[in-house]
């Protein structure tokens, strides 16, 4: 709206027959265009917190800087645990998190790593049965380390909630035959990471928002 009236009004400026007053007409004219200019410039609203449950919340003083879709896979392999007991033991995720122009790849760690070289790794805080029962769980991880330079170097937090699928094969599937075996489930979820607010009322860097089609270890 402020764009369409600056706009307007640069136009009306325009048509205006030059007076005495012309220099000061210009000068103007000058800044509304570079209002316009301004205004026009892309920018994002600040994120919203999702709703989660409380054990799941980042701190207060976090603002989401990212909220991202993922689609990929878990990835299980069959081995033997305590007592020489078999069981599906999740070996890492495989997920790409991406629109049309932002990508972070997600991987063992947890990792995730930005398309601007920036890279997180998590450790799980916190988890919570999915409601859907078919879906690995939400979670609430902290940042243990960053690599390199850009947005998720100032992440802190990191959600995975609305997950969908993911989970190990039935338990009957891993015995002594199947050691070694791996098997990879379809899964999806969105993720949210969150960095220390910043300027007045803890407000932190705008946020961007990355779709994809679909939704839902780590």
């Amino acid at each position: 709206m402020r764009l369409t009236i600056l706009g307007f009004l640069a136009k009306w400026l325009r048509g205006i027959v030059y007076t005495p007053l012309g220099d000061e007409m210009n000068r103007l004219i000058q800044l509304l265009a570079a209002s316009g200019m301004l205004f026009a410039a892309p920018y994002h609203q600040r994120q919203e917190r999702p709703e989660v449950p409380e054990n799941l919340k980042a701190p207060a003083d976090e603002q989401v800087i990212l909220a991202a879709h993922a689609t990929g896979v878990q990835i299980y392999v069959c081995q033997a645990g305590a007592e020489q007991k078999f069981g599906w033991v999740l070996k890492a995720p495989e997920a790409e998190l991406a629109d049309s122009t932002l990508v972070v790849h997600h991987s063992a760690g947890p990792t995730w790593k930005h398309v601007d070289g920036s890279e997180v790794k998590g450790k799980v805080l916190a988890k919570q049965d999915a409601p859907k029962g078919d879906a690995i769980p939400w979670l609430l991880l902290a940042a243990a380390s960053h690599t390199g330079e850009g947005i998720l170097s100032r992440v802190t937090s990191i959600q995975r909630i609305h997950t969908e699928g993911g989970l190990a094969p039935a338990a009957n599937t891993c015995d002594g035959s199947a050691s070694g075996k791996e098997s990879r489930s379809v899964y999806a979820a969105d993720y949210y990471f969150y960095a220390p607010g910043h300027g007045r009322a803890g407000l932190a860097p705008p946020a961007i928002l990355l779709e994809g089609p679909g939704l839902g270890g780590t």
